[in-house]
């Protein structure tokens, strides 16, 4: 892949967006690297659960995507180590980037398929692409604090909750796509040292997440409702 630009994070992260040309097409990838010493928590294909992950990648695929191995074409774009990988249909080079009190956020949002979570058994949402469906709304947080395994399970409600409400207050009438993925990324706790216990919207980096979530997911909606609007 050529790297296309480099920004650093508030902890000290490097942000790098890329392209590859796959399929016909020419293809955004956007790696976030924390580096040794961090863990997350992700519902992604690649890296998913609770583990550790000096990465993130989350890499644009084309629409009709049809491979049948996504984990291993995820482990062909990505660094070395362990990390966690996401793919997606949506715009990755439209990504939108969030931050409150320490707490970081960067999204990328496609609504092509917006998906209500509790629909009746049996309803199918339009044009609903085969079982590896890349995700379309991939949200990747990271904090400076060390969080517990209860803390990263309440902070993955907690940027699931603030990504609903982002959705409606922007308009759309859904809770998400029925393929989404989140990854929470933190630092390994210091042995001895202290670590959050709680990731809920009322606690400290809760509500920071929350609060930069919602701004990034909002902002992402908004993007995608006029992305065919001309410019200027």
């Amino acid at each position: 892949m050529s790297g296309t630009g480099r920004a650093r994070g508030t902890h000290g992260a490097s942000l790098r967006l890329s392209h590859r040309d796959e399929d016909g097409a020419r293809l955004a990838a956007l790696l976030w690297e924390f580096g040794p010493g961090w863990r997350a928590i992700s519902s992604a294909m690649l890296g998913g659960g609770i583990g550790p992950a000096a990465w993130m990648l989350n890499a644009q695929v084309v629409a009709g995507y049809s491979r049948m191995d996504p984990v291993d074409h995820l482990l062909e774009l990505a660094p070395p180590g362990p990390g966690v990988g996401m793919l997606t249909a949506a715009s990755v080079d439209r990504f939108t980037r969030a931050r409150d009190g320490g707490a970081e956020v960067v999204a990328t949002v496609g609504l092509r398929v917006p998906t209500w979570a509790a629909a009746p058994e049996g309803a199918a949402d339009p044009e609903l692409a085969p079982m590896f469906t890349p995700g379309t709304i991939n949200i990747a947080v990271a904090v400076p604090v060390a969080m517990s395994d209860a803390a990263l399970v309440n902070a993955v409600m907690t940027v699931t909750e603030a990504k609903t409400q982002a959705l409606l207050e922007a308009g759309f009438p859904c809770t998400g796509t029925a393929s989404d993925a989140i990854c929470v990324a933190a630092p390994e706790r210091v042995p001895g040292g202290p670590e959050e216990l709680f990731g809920g919207p009322r606690s400290t980096w809760g509500a920071r997440i929350a609060r930069a979530v919602h701004t990034a997911v909002h902002q992402g909606a908004r993007r995608w409702a006029n992305r065919d609007a001309p410019s200027g």
